[in-house]
């Protein structure tokens, strides 16, 4: 099982922090909006009864948290508006930071501006969210494999969409060459979803009725760009890009790790949808934990807030 690689990463302890840690600042304004913690929960569900309750119980506890949350791929909804309300979670989380949510490759199905759009209008989202996800695709015999000539495609939605545009990988991550693409192209940010979460490879595999294609799929279940290891690569990036960090994050350390590494925003998925199944109130006391992390690693590294929080209170060498 391929590993996130933040186990390779150690804090640097700071025995004097000369810091009140009632005072440590975890806040941050991301697209005009102002969040208690730069934590996301990252892209799931939606499109059918249980994804509307799912969503429901996470817009809930994003709005009480003050932290970020995007949904599931929209496409269902599109293609069948009935299923549309199983977004409609503006009404749960007034202000908190959404994020809508469409298959990149869907811009090679039919898809357009006016799409982007409806998943945006469907959400009364702040950002969109168009992901790639080819290995996932290629594995599925019924998957939409052509990806071909999708750069141009997502500039023209960048251009006209009346709200930012961010790209994110499903769990193999984004390289460094695809990156700086993306964000010539008018790319508002690079979500990196890397590997050493959720290995989808596997997902497929098990779903695969025909036994031949296991094996196929099996072939891929270490693959992909571990997500320590992919935001260290994007800080080759020029312009301090908005980069955000998911792909088996564990706890608040790792998302310590994480934004000193250069990312804005930490996401977690299966932990958030795990609680979520018991209810609000567990839900919003793992994401509690997570930001008291968080707020114990700034503290024990002398670290007050997040803008002096980088990559000079880390040890990488176990990554080099």
């Amino acid at each position: 099982m391929i590993s996130t690689g933040f186990e390779k990463i150690h804090l640097k302890h700071k025995a004097l922090p000369e810091l009140d840690f009632a005072r440590i600042d975890t806040t941050l304004t991301l697209f005009n909006k102002q969040l208690a913690a730069p934590i996301l929960i990252s892209s799931m569900t939606g499109g059918t009864q249980s994804g509307a309750a799912f969503n429901h119980t996470l817009a809930l506890a994003a709005e009480h948290c003050g932290i970020a949350m995007g949904v599931g791929s929209q496409r269902a909804a599109i293609e069948n508006p009935e299923r549309a309300e199983s977004f409609n979670i503006r009404k749960f989380a007034p202000n908190a930071l959404l994020f809508a949510n469409l298959g990149a490759v869907q811009l090679n199905y039919g898809y357009g501006i006016e799409e982007c759009k409806m998943a945006v209008d469907m959400l009364e989202a702040d950002a969109l969210y168009l992901h790639l996800n080819p290995l996932q695709e290629a594995l599925q015999p019924e998957g939409n494999h052509n990806f071909s000539g999708l750069l141009p495609k997502i500039e023209a939605v960048c251009r006209s969409l009346p709200v930012p545009v961010l790209v994110k990988e499903v769990g193999w991550g984004i390289d460094l060459d695809i990156a700086r693409k993306l964000l010539e192209v008018g790319v508002a940010g690079i979500d990196v979803a890397g590997a050493g979460g959720t290995s989808w490879a596997k997902v497929e595999m098990y779903r695969q009725l025909d036994p031949l294609r296991a094996p196929i799929n099996q072939a891929f279940s270490d693959w992909g760009i571990p997500t320590a290891q992919n935001l260290l690569q994007l800080r080759e990036l020029e312009g301090n890009p908005i980069i955000f960090a998911s792909g088996g994050l564990q706890d608040g350390v790792d998302l310590a790790k994480a934004l000193a590494l250069g990312a804005k925003l930490g996401g977690f998925a299966r932990k958030f949808l795990i609680a979520a199944n018991s209810g609000e109130s567990e839900l919003i006391n793992q994401i509690e934990m997570i930001k008291m992390q968080l707020k114990t690693a700034m503290f024990a590294c002398g670290v007050g807030s997040l803008p002096g929080w980088n990559i000079r209170h880390l040890d990488v060498a176990g990554l080099l």
